[in-house]
Formats: C-alpha cells, structure tokens, sequence
C-alpha cells in the first residue's frame, strides 16, 4: 500500500482518506523515505524561508485555548498596539533585505480598525514588488481587494483544526467563520496559507480531515504549528509533543498534499530540538525562520547553515 501511496503522490495525486489512515503507524523511517522522494518530485531541492513581524501584540479579543496573546490568558508578554509606519518598514527591510525571505505582518485580535489597515497599506505600497505576506484575522472582501491591491499578494487565516474538534479550542469564533475567511481572501485573488496547530488534543482523524479541507480549498501554502504550552493559557500543563510523532504528521500531510508547501512554523524548534534537520526527509519544503510572535525561533543564519549542510537550497523571490 505504502508504495501505492508514493507513486500516487509523486504522480501530483494525493492518498485518500482511508490509505492516510495507515500512515501514522507505519515505520518512521519508511514514510520518511517516501515523503523525501514526494518532496524532491514537485519540489527538487528548493525549501522557501518566511519570517514574521508581530505587528500588534497582545489584548486579543477571542479565547483560544492555545494562545498567550488572548486576552484571556495570563501570560507576560509583551504589549502594544499596531505600530507605526516607519517602524514597520524598519523591520520589513531587515527581512526583505536578502531576497530569500517571505515577509508576513501579523496582528493580534479578531480584526484591524480603518486606521491601523490604512498604515499597513500605505507601507505596502512603498514597499514595490516585494513579497509580502498578512495575517490580520476576520476581513471582509472590500478590505481584502484593497489588501490585494495595497501589494500584498498572501493572506494567511488558519482553520487549526478539524471542524469536530475547534470547538474544544476556541468559543469567541466559529470554524466556519474561519472558513469563510479563507474563501473571501481567495475569491479576492490573494494566494492563501492556512494550515494548523497540532498537539492541542486532537486525534489522527482530525488531522486528516484538516488536510482533506485545506486540499479542497487548494490553498497554496501550509503552516504546520506544533503547541508551545504557554504559561497562563488552559493548556499550560500539555506536554510537548514528541519529535517521532511531529515529524509523522509532516509525512502525513505531504502524503495528504504532495503539491503544496508544507511550511513548518510555530514550535519546530521547542518540539524538535536536534532533530529539525529531519523536517525536510518529513516532506517539508518551507519553513519559518526568525522569532515567533510572542516566543524566540531559530535565527536566519542557523537555519541557512542547516540548509547548506543539508545540500539544500534557498529559494529566491
């Protein structure tokens, strides 16, 4: 079955839901093998780089379990509002500046107010062709063509998990909501990253069933999170995942979605430690480098010097 499953998938056709179902307990070694071989197929040698500028930070309004910038969590973070113009350009040259980094401006809360959208705008459009990014929650579709228009060509919105299980991690916002988010930024002709956290309680159906989702949609890029158990959130005392099992769900979803991007972003280096190398033999060929939004990730130069050990190559933008 498994090799059925490889040529299937290296063939542009990913596994059903039942063949994805045998997956988790196979060798770890053998679903690695074919998730390299997945990879490598659609994707050569190439890996893509994003990094992230927490443009607002803390006071979230919505109540996900996960997440140390709501504000219903007790975590000490760091708080303030949207930042101003030439801030935000300061940070967005310091990540465009090597023309192998994706650039995301990311907020706290269920929207940005008129005022707050209109500096993220006008920065935008000064900053010409480069290739910017956005995660600002629930926008509606005027907002999102002028989103489009402003030069910023990606909305990220995640769905985080099955429609069966979001409502274990979060009440302020329904998964459907979530949905029509992710089909409002298409419809406006943004690319979309939406993806998931893993490691919040959910089963393996439910990350099957996230992957089914993201593939009918056809977004065009993944993130795969994995929990950092943040003090003063409900899920503070959840143990962190272990690598085998984060790296099966990499596998799975390359398996799942063999010509997507499978980014790899929040909690790869709290989860995997030493073994991060092993996210691209996963299937894997992105990943987000820099901080993360309220907790540090693996610096721009470790993570290049991994990718030159590894023979494997930066794209360009």
């Amino acid at each position: 079955m498994l090799r059925k499953m490889i040529e299937d998938a290296v063939g542009g056709t990913g596994c059903t839901a039942d063949e994805a179902r045998e997956l988790p307990g196979m060798e770890l070694a053998d679903l690695l093998a074919g998730a390299t071989r997945i990879r490598e197929a659609h994707f050569g040698r190439r890996i893509q780089l994003c990094a992230i500028i927490n443009a607002k930070s803390g006071k979230c309004d919505m109540d996900c379990t996960f997440c140390s910038q709501s504000g219903h969590a007790s975590t000490q973070i760091e708080e303030y509002p949207f930042l101003p113009r030439p801030e935000l350009e300061k940070r967005m040259g310091a990540i465009l500046e090597n023309g192998d980094c994706r650039c995301s401006v990311v907020t706290s809360g269920g929207k940005l107010s008129g005022a707050e959208l209109e500096v993220l705008f006008e920065t935008a459009r000064g900053a010409g062709a480069a290739p910017l990014c956005a995660s600002l929650g629930r926008l509606g579709s005027a907002e999102l063509d002028e989103l489009k228009r402003s030069g910023i060509g990606r909305f990220h919105h995640n769905l985080e998990s099955s429609e069966s299980y979001y409502p274990n991690i979060c009440s302020t916002q329904t998964w459907r909501q979530r949905l029509d988010t992710v089909k409002a930024a298409q419809t406006a002709g943004l690319d979309v990253c939406s993806g998931g956290l893993f490691g919040l309680g959910e089963s393996w159906d439910d990350r099957i069933d996230l992957a089914l989702t993201l593939r009918e949609l056809g977004v065009d890029s993944v993130p795969i999170n994995f929990l950092y158990a943040h003090d003063g959130t409900p899920l503070a005392r959840v143990q962190p995942m272990e690598a085998d099992e984060a790296l099966r769900i990499i596998a799975l979803y390359r398996f799942l979605l063999p010509r997507t991007t499978l980014r790899i972003c929040g909690g790869r280096v709290h989860v995997l430690g030493d073994r991060q190398a092993e996210i691209f033999a996963a299937g894997a060929n992105g990943m987000m480098t820099g901080g993360y939004l309220t907790v540090a990730g693996s610096q721009y130069e470790t993570d290049c010097a991994m990718l030159c050990r590894l023979g494997l190559q930066i794209e360009k933008y």
